[in-house]
């Protein structure tokens, strides 16, 4: 009789040789019926390995039990729970790479990186969030399967199923931001209210949505940023969606310019700016003066663009169109601060009519006595009697000089 260690190895090359044949078969067989289709690559890149991770476990167990036969060795019993948790991992990554090819092809089928692309943003959103869901319903079963391989786990299972009205109240108390952020994402994408590559503005950043989790979104931002924002915060606070029907937009540019600008020729001007770039839609050219006041009137251009960073492009270039031709060709249209500038002729006091009318404090006899009431018996002294001081001031100084 062959010794079981000779007899394994035998087994065990023979299974072996064996895995690797039904590998290749079923490779050949999936080129064959997938040929000048690219899903049939796409099952092969990503099923390959778990498949083979799969046939070697099963090729190395068929060769355990067959040099090993019946429970004459301990170590049978922990072998048998090892490899079938192994096997149980194994499958588990071959459904996971079944859920990551399906969800490719479906995917592949809608492209993102064309003008119209609000059809494919949607199905993109929904089925990334169906696969992560999917991925972790799945580990959370292989988890559980791997768990009840344990004699002892399956014993607590009886209690922990006659408790489970309790334990799910306190694991709901206990992930209640959690599962309502699984909740929100869920919501999100289903409700179409966000979807993978719509551009919205939230907490004054503008970027595109990059990824939609069941816990989180995550915004690149136009300089290469990162923000993570949770998806509660998108079913209660309101933001921005300039994708949500379609990425066409309307921009405004103003300019602050004098009242000597003529908006006909600054419009003509628009015309030709507009017919030179390809940034313009053709849609929408608007050019109004909004405002006249406050020294300046205020020039409003609307313009229209494929998509927001065309967009914006655009209304650099319009601005930039027409500062230049204010400059070149209208330069007395250039923003301007006015000051007027009066010569002082010199003040005239005119005597008020009938006693005090337009006089309060000065200007008659009547208003002087008026206002020795309110300056508490300090004389007020008139502009006449000022002049007579200065006079016997000058006189006396001129006196004591001669002297001297």
């Amino acid at each position: 009789m062959l010794d079981p260690w000779l007899q394994f190895a035998i087994v065990l090359v023979s299974a072996l040789i064996g895995a690797v044949i039904v590998a290749a078969l079923v490779a050949l067989a999936v080129r064959t019926a997938g040929r000048r289709r690219a899903w049939s690559t796409l099952m092969i890149r990503r099923g390959r390995r778990p498949f083979r991770a799969l046939l070697l476990v099963i090729a190395v167990w068929i060769a355990l039990l067959t040099a090993f036969p019946g429970p004459r060795e301990e170590w049978m019993p922990g072998i048998n729970q090892l490899f079938t948790i192994l096997v149980i991992a194994a499958g588990s990554w071959l459904m996971i790479a079944a859920v990551l090819f399906a969800t490719d092809l479906a995917i592949g089928r809608y492209r993102i990186d064309i003008p119209d692309n609000r059809v494919a943003r949607r199905i993109r959103t929904q089925t990334l969030i169906l696969r992560r869901l999917a991925i972790a319903i799945i580990v959370v079963i292989a988890v559980g399967a791997a768990l009840l391989t344990f004699p002892a786990v399956q014993t607590i299972g009886a209690s922990v199923l006659a408790s489970a009205g309790i334990a799910s109240i306190v694991a709901g108390l206990a992930a209640q931001s959690v599962l309502a952020n699984m909740f929100a994402g869920i919501q999100l994408v289903f409700s179409e209210a966000l979807r993978v590559d719509d551009v919205i503005v939230v907490e004054g950043e503008w970027g595109r949505v990059g990824e939609i989790t069941l816990s989180y979104v995550v915004l690149d931002l136009w300089d290469d940023r990162r923000l993570v924002l949770p998806c509660t915060y998108f079913t209660t606070t309101p933001f921005q969606n300039w994708t949500r029907e379609g990425s066409e937009l309307l921009g405004s540019i103003e300019l602050d310019l004098d009242w000597r600008v003529s908006p006909t020729r600054m419009r003509e001007h628009l015309e030709r700016v507009l017919a030179e770039t390809e940034l313009w839609d053709g849609r929408a050219s608007v050019l109004q003066v909004t405002e006249a006041t406050g020294g300046l009137v205020r020039v409003r251009v609307l313009v229209t663009a494929q998509d927001a960073p065309t967009l914006f492009d655009l209304r650099c270039f319009v601005r930039e169109a027409l500062v230049d031709w204010v400059q070149r060709q209208m330069p007395t249209a250039l923003p301007v601060q006015r000051v007027m500038m009066t010569a002082d002729t010199g003040h005239v006091e005119a005597e008020a009519p009938r006693g005090d009318v337009d006089g309060l404090f000065t200007g008659s006899v009547a208003a002087q006595q008026r206002a020795s009431t309110f300056t508490q018996g300090v004389p007020i002294v008139s502009p006449e009697d000022d002049a007579d001081d200065a006079s016997a001031e000058s006189a006396a100084g001129a006196g004591h000089r001669s002297t001297g």
